[in-house]
């Protein structure tokens, strides 16, 4: 995993609308960058993950952040899941899962009493040169967003 003071790892994947996006878009444009993993599009938790963002997409504007949601799911599932939730936000496919492996968000977690390769909620917060501040292990789906803004 990537920790406090690395470069944001390097990669390229299609968002939803099938558009290729680098780390170097966000690298040195004037905003904090906000890499979100989530599990699956149009669950209960990451829907209100989501949900969190959109609802305080302008402070989180206000406050110099630029958001993206990554999850394992196809560019055709994420439009889905942005038009059905009105997420003013990138979602990036990364299902190669070559982003998650680089910033450290998949691993073993519990499912139902077994234990099962995944993606972890994790919140990855770059500052504008692309350099890691802060991880946020503990994403409390309902208040995501007052969790970026208070740190």
């Amino acid at each position: 995993m990537i920790q406090i003071g690395d470069k944001m790892p390097s990669f390229k994947v299609l968002d939803q609308d099938g558009n290729e996006v680098k780390s170097e878009d966000f690298i040195g444009k004037g905003k904090k960058t906000v890499v979100y993993f989530y599990p699956k599009d149009n669950t209960s938790g990451c829907t209100a993950e989501a949900c969190s963002i959109r609802d305080n997409w302008e402070a989180l504007r206000a406050a110099g952040y630029n958001v993206v949601g990554v999850s394992k799911d196809s560019g055709k599932s994420h439009a889905g899941f942005a038009a059905k939730h009105a997420l003013p936000f990138t979602l990036l496919a990364d299902t190669t899962k070559e982003m998650h492996e680089a910033f450290g968000a998949i691993g073993e977690k519990k499912m139902y009493g077994k234990t099962v390769l995944g993606t972890l909620r994790r919140t990855f917060i770059f500052d504008e040169n692309g350099i890691l501040e802060r991880i946020i292990e503990k994403v409390d789906t309902k208040n995501a967003a007052k969790q970026i803004l208070e740190g």
